[in-house]
């Protein structure tokens, strides 16, 4: 196998880069570099230089096969972060015969090859390179800790101890199962079908954790929309004017809320439009409601729009803007969260800013059991329930065992106890050349 190298940091003026190697070729690469033997795992500065050139001193350390991340020989240079030294060492390891540059995540792909990590392990690490906000990084790093494999492969084993002892009378077709091997295989599958589906039931909090949430401001022209998200924004994201319909496209910010990512919308005043541009604006509005995790409808009042109160629904947090001028309540149900503000006059808003929190967190916040964070995880547990759905004792036992092991496969796909070659590619090239 060719040995691998890449830069694993961003190519750029800094202190200190990070180049890595992976391979059979790692020991001769160190010669070729003026490098002698070194301890494994002990750090050593080292005189760089490739056919005669010093190039820099640099940190170097040697892992042994197979204690290294990719689970082969890796060496880690760590140089000045100049781009010309990284540009001389990387021409200098293209020139070793044997070597190549890696692909994207090619490290991580090898180490995932080698048993180092399984593939949920390796998304979280993927995650974690790209988390942002506190529970991003949380999450990410349960998952690369191998919290939501752990939960897979139970469930995978526990599949496959069942469809063992069903295969075990397959060559004995005159043989009846044991009504009390019958009776623990149905408690089981009731068991896991049970948790799964809790499992699956999970608002797709790991996913919105992941990704981020999206939350619409809606309502009437003039009651305050551009005025809120200024205030979360805090700059002049949106124009605020007096004159209704300013607002006529989709006005996007992006913040951290309760340590979740969410990205507020400022959208157009929900009303019968003046013209073709306003329509349009009054359309997209209510596109992105449909679309939105969180929607906050906003009320003036001193004058309780009818229209704006059919947007409520159980994804609603209301706000009612211009406290001080007025104190009109709507009557809403008793689990809609409201509350009465001032954006002009500034009242309650640290408190309103509070329930947003509260609401997003109790919506979205981690939980004690790591959930479900990709989609082609959701999809693989949902055929796992469509198998054990028909699964039934009364069939043929060849069927029965056939419906296990589709089961047990589908869950395998998820951390990649299966052949998974056809999703590998997917999944790794999301990541940075070096990892």
């Amino acid at each position: 196998m060719e040995t691998i190298f890449g830069l694993s940091t961003i190519m750029g003026k800094s202190g200190v880069a990070v180049i890595r190697i992976s391979g059979d070729g790692c020991l001769p690469a160190l010669a070729s570099l003026g490098i002698g033997k070194l301890e494994p795992r002990k750090a050593a500065l080292c005189n760089l230089q490739f056919e005669g050139e010093i190039i820099d001193k640099a940190i170097v350390i040697y892992f042994k096969s197979p204690a290294s991340f990719t689970g082969e020989d890796v060496v880690e240079i760590f140089p000045h972060g100049s781009i010309a030294v990284i540009n001389k060492i990387i021409a200098a390891l293209g020139k070793i015969n044997n070597f190549r540059m890696a692909k994207p995540g090619e490290f991580s792909r090898r180490a995932f090859e080698n048993n180092k990590m399984d593939l949920t392990e390796a998304e979280g690490l993927a995650d974690l390179i790209e988390a942002e906000t506190e529970a991003q990084h949380k999450q990410a790093l349960r998952q690369m800790q191998g919290e939501l494999g752990r939960i897979y492969d139970e469930w995978r084993v526990n599949l496959i101890s069942l469809l063992a002892n069903i295969e075990a009378y397959i060559d004995f077709p005159d043989e009846d199962l044991p009504q009390e091997l019958k009776d623990k295989i149905n408690y089981q599958i009731e068991n896991l079908c049970a948790e799964i589906s809790d499992h699956l039931d999970d608002n797709h909090r790991g996913e919105k954790i992941r990704n981020g949430l999206y939350a619409v401001i809606l309502g009437a022209p003039n009651v305050g929309k551009s005025s809120l998200l200024n205030f979360l924004a805090k700059r002049d994201a949106a124009i605020v004017s007096d004159i209704a319909g300013t607002t006529r496209d989709v006005i996007e910010v992006s913040m951290e809320i309760a340590g979740l990512p969410v990205t507020f919308a400022d959208t157009a005043g929900i009303r019968a439009a003046s013209d073709e541009i306003e329509s349009e604006g009054v359309r997209r509005a209510l596109a992105r409601a449909e679309d939105a995790d969180l929607k906050i409808v906003m009320l003036d009042t001193t004058n309780i729009d009818a229209e704006s109160l059919k947007l409520i629904d159980e994804k609603t947090i209301v706000i009612i803007n211009k406290s001080d001028l007025a104190n009109q309540q709507p009557d809403l149900p008793q689990n809609i969260q409201q509350i009465s503000i001032s954006l002009l006059g500034k009242n309650n808003l640290q408190e309103m800013l509070s329930i947003l929190e509260k609401e997003i967190s109790s919506r979205y916040a981690l939980t004690e059991s790591p959930s479900i964070t990709r989609a082609r995880h959701r999809e693989a547990l949902i055929k796992a329930i469509e198998a054990l759905a028909k699964f039934s004792l009364d069939k043929p036992i060849e069927l029965i065992a056939e419906d296990l092991r589709y089961a047990a496969n589908a869950i395998g796909q998820i951390t990649g106890k299966i052949d998974v070659e056809d999703i590998l590619d997917k999944i790794f090239s999301s990541f940075c050349i070096g990892k």
